[in-house]
This record gives C-alpha cells, sequence and structure tokens, in this order.
C-alpha cells in the first residue's frame, strides 16, 4: 500500500475531530473523502499527508511511518514524493505561470528542467500562457497552474482539498479530468470535496461522519454518495 493509517486520532482543545480511522491506499488509487462540515475531512487529509500532526495512531506513506519522522524528515518527504493541491490556489502574484510551477524545487535546490516546466504546462493545456502571471489567468486557468507545480516533480501521491471549489462547472470539470490522468499514469491521489459529482470520478469513497467512517462505497455515482451521506 502508498498509504496506510492506523486507528487515526486528532484532537484540538476539547474536541475529538478524528476518532480511531482506519484506511489504505493501493498505488495507483483515486480515493475520494466526502462528509458534512466539520465531519473532520480536511484534517484527515492534512494528518494523511503530514501537514498536521495525529494526536494519536499512525500513518505510513511509502513504508515510511510519519510520527518516526523528524521536522526535516517529513519536509523532504513531502518534497520528493507527495504534491498538493488546494481549493485557494496559492500562487504568487509576481511570478509568471512557469516560475510559479518551477518554484517548489528551486526552494528545495532540486533540478528542474525548463523542458520539465514546459512539460507540465503543455500537461495542463497552458503551454501558451507560460509567461502570464496570475492575474492574467482565470480561477480554472490558476488551478491548472498549481496542479502543474504540483506535478512537475512527478510525486507518488497527490493529495487535493476541495480542488474545484472555487470554480465554475466547466473548469471544475477540466480539473479533475486532469487529476483522473494522475491516477491513469500509476499515481494515486486522495481527494477531499463536498462535489458529490466529482466524487464519484474516484474508485473508493470514503463517507466520514463525526470523525468516523460512517460508509466505504467501490465506484459510486452521485447518487449512492448523496444516499450513503444520508443513511
Amino acid at each position: 500500500m502508498v498509504i496506510e493509517v492506523d486507528r487515526l486520532g486528532k484532537t484540538f482543545g476539547d474536541t475529538e475531530v478524528l476518532r480511531g480511522v482506519s484506511l489504505s491506499v493501493a498505488p495507483g488509487e483515486f480515493l475520494a473523502i466526502v462528509g458534512p462540515s466539520g465531519s473532520g475531512k480536511s484534517t484527515l487529509l492534512y494528518c494523511m499527508s503530514g501537514l498536521e500532526p495525529a494526536t494519536s495512531g499512525s500513518v505510513r506513506i511509502l513504508g515510511t511511518t510519519l510520527g518516526t519522522l523528524s521536522r526535516g524528515g517529513l519536509a523532504e518527504l513531502r518534497r520528493d514524493h507527495l504534491g498538493f493541491v488546494f481549493q485557494s490556489y496559492n500562487l504568487i502574484p509576481s511570478l509568471t505561470a512557469r516560475d510559479n510551477v518551477a518554484l517548489p524545487a528551486r526552494l528545495a535546490r532540486r533540478g528542474i528542467s525548463g523542458a520539465d516546466i514546459d512539460r507540465a504546462l503543455a500537461e495542463v493545456g497552458l503551454a501558451d500562457r507560460a509567461d502570464a502571471r496570475p492575474s492574467a489567468l482565470s480561477g480554472g486557468q490558476q488551478q491548472r497552474v498549481a496542479i502543474a507545480r504540483a506535478l512537475a516533480l512527478r510525486p507518488d501521491v497527490l493529495f487535493a482539498d476541495e480542488p474545484t471549489g472555487a470554480l465554475d462547472t466547466t473548469a471544475g470539470e477540466q480539473v479533475l479530468d486532469l487529476i483522473g490522468k494522475v491516477v491513469a499514469d500509476g499515481r494515486s491521489v486522495v481527494m477531499v470535496t463536498h462535489d458529490l459529482r466529482a466524487a464519484a470520478r474516484a474508485d473508493r469513497v470514503l463517507v466520514l461522519r463525526d470523525g468516523v467512517v460512517h460508509r466505504e462505497l467501490d465506484h459510486p455515482d452521485a447518487a449512492a454518495i448523496f444516499t450513503a451521506m444520508g443513511d
């Protein structure tokens, strides 16, 4: 398994957000996590990816237990093996699309060629917008730049938190198509979303409720996910 989560718990003050969540993600699998607001789905993604420390339980990524890593080791794991896409695009306004894509590699002092950057932008259909700054791009285009940035270093796992949340239907479908290509390339995706049509693109859907896995669905359609959330 690429990811193994065992009895994961997370508490903020007196509030127990995650309560003994266990799950796994296989190579090349697309896992979607859905649930009502406050169910803990974004917290689960952050703990799974090492962006937030768990209170209890464990997470293993590519055979490495996150809790055993130093701060530097955790940063190295994220840098070398994980990609992230968020609802907020987190692009640097003063940089071009090309420079935004290159930035993580340069900050990590990892070599990335101009050809790799151009390939990443071409994969998201923005080869002709490489010199544009974020202010000159639509929301959908900015999200595609963010995806190109995440994919430029070919991560083993892509974590996506509400990647279509700020987009219209057409732009959202384009972004989901790109995420689907990540899976087709043999890499794994973990996506948190409130959009049931987006979740229906996944191989497997977990319905989270009150910090626990309420239901698990294989290749469901949006109607089946809606029903499972209401059960």
